[in-house]
């Protein structure tokens, strides 16, 4: 393929956000081999992770800035907020891995689809549609079959602790979803969002080990090669295509390209740490994402039916009016 062709269909794929998004979870399924291979504590991994791609995402920031002029204020603290959820979230996720292992955990944190679908019916009077009420009790079977808690776990030592910072990962990870989507809303800037997002995890996290522990400020060889690889690969690559699409998507639409993630995570886990999931816990991966997946698209065709419905309710009203 020639340069012409090539930049065209990189323009192409750079215009479908669905795309976009799908290339961002795909990259980021990679983030729990790097936790696994780096070693270092909960507090560390998130620190370095943001610490060390704070720098590269910055100077994209810059020359972004340069062509689109500088963000709101309100923007860029929407975007602080969301990586001091996104702080959180690395933490609990990292002691996660550490109970139930990394494909697993994995799943675990992705139930977001659903608590996006709650926040959003508790701050914005946006009711869930049936399908996410019908898919609830799929989900939580899932979980207890994907953490181990049905039959004898093939990874994974501490299922209820495992299930609990699996939880709590996936709250904390469907309001930074959420909280980066506002920040990046009517706005040309990518990197921008994502870099104060970085700033901000980079601040609480290093805040939350300073304060109770667990923080080591000069890890070691390899140790600093895979956090290095981790911020580079999922922090900065990956976060920077999941942020250029959030806009051009519906929150569930977002949230179910995300679910591509434990599922390639789970595969990843099994290749390269020789994880191997029992059979029940295959199929408690398989209701958990499929259950999240179908209360997404049952909530995306509710939405469209909506927004057809209130076109056709305007036409009306304008050919009354006449």
């Amino acid at each position: 393929m020639t340069a012409g062709p090539l930049a065209r269909t990189v323009r192409r794929a750079a215009a479908q956000p669905l795309v976009l998004a799908g290339l961002g979870a795909a990259t980021i399924s990679s983030s729990p081999i790097f936790v696994v291979l780096a070693g270092a504590s909960p507090v560390s991994t998130a620190f370095y992770r943001s610490a060390i791609a704070l720098p590269f995402l910055a100077l994209i920031a810059g020359a972004e800035q340069r062509r689109y002029g500088r963000r709101l204020p309100v923007k860029r603290l929407q975007a602080g907020l969301a990586g001091a959820f996104l702080a959180v979230d690395l933490i609990l996720w990292t002691h996660a891995i550490a109970d139930v292992g990394a494909g697993v955990a994995t799943v675990l944190g992705n139930l977001q689809v659903l608590f996006v679908a709650g926040i959003a019916w508790a701050l914005w009077h946006e009711r869930p549609h049936r399908g996410v009420l019908v898919a609830l009790p799929i989900v939580m079977v899932g979980v207890v079959l994907v953490s181990g808690l049905a039959g004898r776990p093939a990874t994974g030592l501490h299922p209820l602790p495992g299930i609990a910072y699996g939880v709590g990962t996936s709250l904390a990870y469907a309001a930074f979803l959420l909280t980066l989507r506002r920040a990046s809303t009517g706005s040309e800037h990518v990197a921008g969002a994502v870099a104060d997002a970085a700033a901000g995890s980079a601040v609480v996290s290093g805040a939350f080990g300073l304060v109770f522990g667990g923080l080591t400020l000069h890890p070691l060889w390899p140790t600093i090669g895979w956090l290095t690889l981790l911020a580079l690969v999922s922090q900065t690559a990956g976060w920077l295509l999941i942020t250029s699409s959030m806009p051009r998507l519906p929150a569930v639409v977002s949230s179910l390209m995300l679910l591509l993630q434990p599922t390639a995570s789970l595969g990843l886990a099994a290749l390269i740490l020789g994880e191997r999931p029992s059979l029940l816990q295959i199929i408690g991966a398989l209701l958990t994402c499929g259950g999240a997946m179908a209360a997404s698209l049952a909530a995306t065709k509710s939405q469209q039916a909506d927004k057809s419905q209130q076109a056709t309710d305007a036409g009306d009203a304008r050919l009354r009016a006449r």
